[in-house]
């Protein structure tokens, strides 16, 4: 069992809700902190997702479940910014729900980015079944317009979640 793995069972065996979103919030910081690359990094995450986990984001769909999780977020934001990381600033709970507040930091083709987040993060039985990420994008648009080398990331980005969200409503 990985240390996510093990840090995510240990959660949801503790009955006190403060201990099990520290421990939580503990595994969530150790993935954001150094991931080694875009599939690391889901084989981290992935323990402490359920595997029909919602997630919601500003410029891009809702996506539902482990595999939307690594396909259209994790390999294409890894793909635009391959050494992204994060640093948990501060974090509350209250019951089930968890708001982590944290920065997110790397290079868009060689130059410098960064922009603050704010998730709430909804556990049950000690995984999360919904993440709604709150930031302002303007940050990474901006960096994104003056830097017409990324344009073709971005837009194969665009174009895998406008495809995937047109699927999505046609199986329904």
């Amino acid at each position: 069992m990985g240390a996510a793995a093990a840090a995510a069972a240990a959660a949801a065996a503790v009955t006190d809700p403060e201990t099990a979103a520290r421990a939580w919030v503990e595994c969530f910081a150790a993935g954001w902190r150094a991931p080694s690359s875009p599939e690391a990094f889901a084989a981290h995450f992935r323990p402490l997702l359920a595997p029909d986990v919602r997630l919601i984001q500003p410029q891009l769909p809702t996506l539902q479940g482990q595999r939307a999780f690594e396909e259209e977020f994790v390999k294409p934001l890894f793909a635009l910014i391959p050494d992204l990381h994060g640093e948990v600033e501060r974090w509350g709970s209250r019951g089930d729900v968890l708001y982590i507040e944290l920065t997110l930091r790397g290079t868009l083709v060689g130059r410098p980015l960064s922009w603050r987040v704010c998730d709430r993060i909804t556990l049950r039985d000690g995984a999360a079944i919904e993440r709604e990420s709150y930031f302002d994008p303007s940050p990474l648009l901006a960096a994104l317009a003056r830097t017409p080398r990324a344009w073709p990331a971005f837009l194969r980005l665009r174009t895998r979640s406008l495809l995937a969200n047109i699927t999505r409503r046609r199986t329904r």
